[in-house]
């Protein structure tokens, strides 16, 4: 028996994790589609969450249920009593050709936000510029450390005694776009007093791991430190609480780094704001290539199912599909396919 599928647009690319041939999750499969998600290399190096599919056995046998009515998951198909291909399936075979005059086509699409990631760098409401935390008599030494040139953080970081003076007068924007500036700074080379700088914070703060990368380090791991270890040696003559969060540390700042969307949530009115979506594109780097850019794909094509079956239990599913009426279906996702012309046994 022969089964004869045209299909087109057919995706060929998948936003979900987990499997069909598996039960659901309570709160549904794993949306992978989103940007950070997508830029992400797993223990191996490779971007998994980029996932390319192709026709697999699952695939027809999804498409045969479908043809006979029967649009429960496969797995649970697999599992019932009355499963018509229960015997049939080590005898069935299939040969997916593309068409060449339609060849694969990439193509930028849209995917919505799907498990309500908020925007990394943005925020919603009124900034509360007069929040205690910069208004405190300590505020201008405690914000001052992210106005420290290097040599002079590396000092203060050494120094239990160092006193700063700073005359900058802070708000969160202000905070937020010295954190960036700081950020935006290379990568310096693991001197002899970075090297001491650091042992004195690897010592106050054993529990963190500071990245060190080709004998460098960014300078924004030590600036951050050093604003929790100016906390504690402030606290020592001062409330700082309402510096604090409820948990002991600085909000959307840790002692490696900062998150924008985290910082500036504790200083303004509004929620995070959401992310409405994204595109669905990897961009990386590939040697002898340069930086290569993969979208969603489509595929048009024939996909033709072989089934060696006795005659009989062909007419049988013959008659089931017939009786479907099943017109038109999706090939693996999205994409339209029908059978093309008559069945044959």
């Amino acid at each position: 028996m022969r089964i004869t599928i045209k299909y087109e647009a057919s995706w060929r690319n998948s936003f979900l994790g987990g499997s069909n041939n598996e039960p659901v999750p309570k709160n549904g499969r794993e949306f992978l589609g989103s940007m950070t998600a997508l830029g992400k290399k797993d223990a191996q190096g490779e971007y998994s969450n980029f996932i390319k599919r192709e026709i697999s056995k699952d695939t027809v046998m999804g498409v045969l249920n479908r043809l006979i009515g029967d649009q429960r998951k496969l797995y649970q198909s697999r599992q019932s009593a009355d499963y018509f291909f229960a015997e049939l399936e080590p005898h069935i075979t299939f040969n997916d050709r593309q068409d060449r005059t339609k060849p694969i086509n990439s193509e930028m699409v849209y995917i919505r936000n799907m498990t309500g990631n908020t925007d990394q760098n943005a925020f919603t409401g009124m900034i509360k510029a007069n929040d205690p935390v910069f208004s405190e008599s300590y505020s201008n030494a405690f914000w001052g450390v992210l106005t420290l040139d290097f040599d002079s953080l590396c000092q203060f970081v050494r120094q239990a005694d160092y006193q700063i003076d700073s005359v900058v007068q802070f708000d969160p924007i202000s905070v937020l776009q010295q954190l960036e500036n700081l950020n935006a700074l290379k990568a310096i080379d693991l001197t002899e007093t970075v090297q001491l700088t650091l042992a004195v914070l690897q010592k106050t703060f054993p529990d963190v791991a500071y990245k060190i990368t080709n004998d460098k380090i960014k300078p924004i791991e030590l600036y951050c430190s050093a604003l929790y270890l100016q906390i504690a040696r402030l606290s020592q003559h001062h409330d700082v609480s309402k510096a604090l969060t409820k948990s002991g540390g600085i909000s959307g700042i840790s002692k490696r780094g900062f998150t924008p969307k985290d910082f500036m949530n504790t200083y303004t009115t509004g929620n995070k704001k959401p992310i409405w979506g994204n595109p669905y594109l990897l961009k990386e780097k590939r040697k002898g290539e340069g930086e290569v850019t993969s979208l969603l794909t489509k595929a048009n094509g024939t996909l033709d199912i072989q089934l060696d079956i006795p005659e009989e239990t062909a007419k049988q599913l013959k008659e089931r599909i017939e009786n479907a009426g099943v017109s038109s279906f999706y090939l693996g996702k999205k994409g339209l396919a029908y059978i093309d012309g008559e069945i044959r046994i």
